[in-house]
């Protein structure tokens, strides 16, 4: 499951930009579609048409892939799309989600653990349950784990005939981000000033790609 934080202010009054695709990862400014449409191959539209959200629904129900946000509701000290600018925020319940769909065993972070970022969140959401993340690797992109304990029906979203009753162990990785925010920390990385060094013509999307593509 591809778990983000909150889309930019714009996507919440509907008051969209052209090129916005009304979907998750919509915004016009964002690399996750394009990411995607890259190591897939999907020739997917990135206009603000019915057409491109199903295009996106399909995919991700072929490939059998989940996406949300962590980020319930939020309010902005500026109206921007920049996750250090929200308070006050309110989490989703990320365990309702993961009991409700079983077969969920890696969540995808579509950032690291900087202030309120997806990583950052769900650390402060673990902390709430009593949990915290297991270190698997301190390479980027970062690997954890933790334990998702079972829970009653009375605190699930199943039922009772269906509620799975074994702990599991769900595995999270920390991608870099996809936005043109992030560029400048892409470009500090050792991993991308090696891949740099051996092929000049490689920019900080085709660093995502590579990265991203190992996961998805």
């Amino acid at each position: 499951m591809i778990v983000g934080t909150l889309p930019p202010p714009r996507f919440t009054v509907g008051d969209l930009k052209e090129g916005d695709v009304d979907f998750c990862y919509g915004s016009r400014d964002g690399q996750l579609w394009h990411i995607v449409n890259r190591i897939f191959g999907l020739d997917l539209d990135f206009k603000t048409t019915e057409k491109a959200i199903q295009q996106r629904k399909d995919f991700l129900q072929e490939r059998k892939i989940g996406i949300c946000d962590i980020v319930h509701s939020a309010e902005r000290s500026k109206i921007d799309a920049s996750d250090v600018g929200m308070q006050n925020v309110v989490l989703r319940d990320m365990f309702s989600y993961l009991q409700l769909f079983s077969k969920v065993d890696t969540l995808l972070f579509t950032g690291g653990n900087s202030k309120n970022g997806p990583e950052y969140f769900f650390r402060k959401y673990l902390k709430q349950q009593g949990l915290k993340l297991d270190l698997i690797s301190n390479k980027v992109p970062r690997t954890h784990q933790f334990v998702l304990p079972s829970m009653g029906p009375e605190n699930s979203l199943r039922t009772q005939e269906s509620l799975v009753i074994a702990n599991r162990v769900i595995k999270t990785v920390s991608l870099t981000a996809p936005s043109g925010a992030a560029n400048r920390a892409v470009g500090s990385l050792e991993a991308y000033k090696k891949m740099k060094i051996e092929n000049p013509e490689i920019n900080t999307i085709d660093f995502r790609v590579i990265q991203y593509k190992r996961f998805l």
